[in-house]
């Protein structure tokens, strides 16, 4: 006997959040709750604004589609990726929880994300590891941020993200602001440049770590390697299912890559989940994970150490969708 129930939510984020030059201000999404054999399963499934392709509306209309067919009988697990990532994400981790192919115990080592804009950022150069956005203003003055950061503390190491915002000019910029002997303090930089290729010609002439992140989400199994690349980034809502991520990750491994696994602004719900999963696959990663803050609320399940209230199913937030 199979049932299944989805509902829809409707978080306000903390203000003055912007995406691709839109402003953010709640996050919406829906969860999916399977039960056959009286087993349990939910997912999340929460399209990124500006980075899925897919729309909410979308994901609703795959969501019903799939239900329905489920809870006919069918069983199509092995074709999640013909709907769109965030969808088939969402799907097989509610039937992985339903077929306990889940554990409980989670990662929670996470880096901390910080804004280099932010006048609160001394407050966050916590820990051995963090990560800062870049490529949001003027790469040489970011360079010198950065550079001052490293020197004041040297003792920390650096992610930086810059989502493909230099031209092989402004990474050049930022490059030559960072001393040498502080480079190796450098992790990697996340896509600095507007392509792939512009990104390998930087790393190799100003020796910089890579990893990819956009360049994985095009080209899931096909991303270019170059012997600057040290991780790949795992955004399972903009990848696809978890079959598809596990693969990927399992590949990245093969060739010494890092794989870490990464959130889309998904709520406490889906980042409890990513945690778990990190734990079973890639249990001694540190992962980039630190977006609850980003939120008002919590969503169900509850992230370690965070005091952020929880709302349930009968919150205001969350309505339940009327399945046919």
């Amino acid at each position: 006997m199979r049932s299944a129930k989805l509902y829809c939510y409707n978080l306000p984020m903390q203000s003055g959040l912007v995406l691709r030059c839109q402003k953010l201000t709640k996050r919406k999404g829906f969860l999916l709750h399977l039960c056959e054999k009286n087993q349990h399963g939910w997912g999340e499934i929460a399209p990124l604004p500006t980075f899925s392709k897919e729309s909410l509306d979308i994901a609703e209309q795959q969501l019903r589609s799939w239900i329905a067919n489920w809870l006919k009988g069918q069983n199509n697990s092995n074709k999640l990726d013909d709907y769109a990532p965030s969808v088939a994400f969402g799907i097989s981790c509610a039937l992985a929880e339903v077929h306990q192919q889940i554990g409980e115990i989670a990662n929670y080592q996470t880096a901390s994300l910080c804004d280099l804009t932010s006048p609160l950022i001394a407050q966050k150069l916590t820990g051995n590891l963090v990560k800062i956005k870049v490529g949001r203003g003027s790469s040489k003055e970011e360079g010198k941020k950065i550079n001052a950061i490293l020197a004041s503390t040297p003792n920390l190491t650096l992610r930086l993200d810059a989502n493909r915002a230099w031209s092989r000019e402004a990474a050049a910029q930022f490059a030559e602001q960072i001393s040498l002997k502080y480079r190796e303090n450098i992790q990697f930089i996340e896509e600095p440049c507007q392509t792939p290729i512009l990104s390998q010609q930087f790393s190799e002439q100003f020796n910089f770590n890579l990893a990819w992140d956009e360049t994985v989400q095009e080209n899931p199994f096909l991303f270019p390697y170059t012997p600057k690349l040290k991780a790949i980034i795992i955004k399972p809502t903009l990848i696809g299912s978890l079959k598809k991520c596990l693969n990927l990750m399992k590949l990245a491994q093969q060739r010494g890559l890092m794989t870490i696994i990464s959130s889309s602004l998904e709520s406490s719900f889906a980042l409890t989940q990513l945690a778990r999963i990190a734990q079973q696959y890639a249990p001694n990663t540190i992962l980039g994970l630190d977006t609850l803050n980003l939120m008002q609320h919590q969503l169900l399940r509850h992230w370690h150490c965070s005091d952020l209230p929880v709302v349930d199913l009968t919150s205001s937030f969350i309505s339940q969708v009327q399945l046919d």
